[in-house]
């Protein structure tokens, strides 16, 4: 099983740590100063490399539930929950799976009822 980089789960802020990196490829950092659009930024150029490395869909999808994008946040927790499970080291030096992570992501999203 490999393990991830970096990753930030929604609103959580369960940041997820890896190895240091001499640069931040997957919005680590970003994410963590508030920086929301660099993030996304570095986010989206790795994902045109390696679009379907977990650790970036997750961290994409926190982007996107901190800046109201639920509809896209949802579809890439979606994304993960339809790949294989990867092993992620997170911050507080425990191991969870991918799918746990975007399952607890898109339970911090909510469900969103129309109604008049």
């Amino acid at each position: 099983m490999r393990t991830s980089g970096w990753v930030a789960v929604a609103t959580l802020v369960a940041l997820v740590a890896g190895p240091a990196a001499a640069k931040d490829r997957v919005g680590y950092q970003a994410i963590s100063a508030g920086s929301l659009a660099e993030a996304e930024q570095t986010i989206d150029a790795e994902r045109a490399i390696f679009p379907t490395r977990p650790e970036l869909m997750l961290n994409l999808a926190a982007v996107y539930a901190r800046t109201g994008r639920v509809t896209q946040a949802r579809s890439l927790y979606g994304q993960v929950l339809d790949q294989e499970p990867v092993a992620m080291d997170l911050a507080d030096g425990s191991v969870q799976s991918s799918h746990a992570l975007a399952q607890r992501g898109l339970s911090r999203l909510g469900s969103t009822i129309a109604s008049r």
